[in-house]
């Protein structure tokens, strides 16, 4: 058996091959096309380089909000040109086995779920905080339903404006995410030193995001990723545990948060999940 497996980034493409759906046995990346086309043609000519064997089936993510059909993006910042068009349609060219696509973001939470930081537990939370914040719930090792999608980033916590303004949308995303530290501070996340306030500040507003995600998901687990949570510097897993308990003041039990163990591969890993339970 071949599984192909893919995740479609804004800035990078990530493709690996397993045998198994139990291990990820070879990857490769590369940056991602503004031209449809030619990223079908780079993905097609991956698979040639990971494998001579038959592919079995495929399964992978991509960056934006899927289409209803889950074939393809409605829109996208980073890749415009993705938009309307159909991913899953474009592979059947080359591959007459079953294809299956869902957000790079819940991917992601998938694989961590079955695979990596909340594995072997039933209701799994993900979070990812880097450019912006996704995430996904994961159930009995499937995303769970929804009709839309998950869009955590974008629920509203700074209510009375007292942090951003009057003219920021006030967001979780746009308090804690790289990007809305950038364009707060005049500097790129990563310049911030460890010992600047800033770093607990931000943690304390995701815990107030992370309160939310509890009262409403009720998860076992939450796992966090994103480079805003492993990279160096980063919102520190400890402070942000600390805060959660705080703002939760007991009403129900704080589940286990913890770091995603899988980094840049986690939606391979993911598309393994998919497969392994759909076919």
């Amino acid at each position: 058996m071949t599984y192909i497996l893919f995740d479609i980034g804004g800035t990078k493409i990530r493709m690996g091959v397993s045998g198994d759906l139990k291990t990820l046995d070879k990857s490769e990346s590369f940056n991602t096309p503004q031209e449809f086309d030619k990223g079908i043609e780079q993905m097609v000519a991956t698979v040639k380089k990971l494998t001579n064997d038959k592919v079995t089936a495929i399964a992978g993510g991509i960056r934006g909000p899927l289409n209803e059909e889950k074939t393809g993006i409605t829109n996208d910042s980073l890749i415009p040109k993705w938009a309307g068009k159909s991913v899953v349609d474009a592979l059947k060219k080359h591959y007459k086995v079953e294809i299956f696509l869902e957000n790079d973001s819940a991917i992601a939470g998938l694989g961590e779920a079955v695979y990596g930081a909340g594995k072997g537990l039933d209701v799994v939370a993900f979070h990812t905080i880097s450019s912006g914040v996704g995430g996904v719930k994961i159930e009995d090792g499937e995303i769970d339903m929804a009709s839309v999608g998950f869009e955590p980033g974008h629920q509203i916590l700074d209510i009375d404006r007292t942090v951003l303004g009057d003219d920021i949308t006030p967001t979780l995303e746009n308090l804690v995410s790289g990007t809305a530290v950038a364009e707060r501070f005049g500097m790129k996340a990563y310049e911030i030193p460890q010992s600047d306030v800033v770093w607990d500040e931000l943690a304390e507003y995701l815990a107030q995001g992370l309160r939310n995600t509890i009262m409403y998901w009720s998860p076992d687990v939450i796992v966090l990723g994103g480079s805003m949570i492993t990279g160096d510097p980063r919102i520190e897993i400890d402070a942000i545990r600390k805060y959660t308990v705080a703002v939760l003041d007991g009403f129900v039990p704080t589940p286990h948060i913890t770091m995603a163990e899988l980094g840049e591969e986690a939606g391979l890993y993911g598309a393994m999940g998919i497969l392994k339970k759909r076919l």
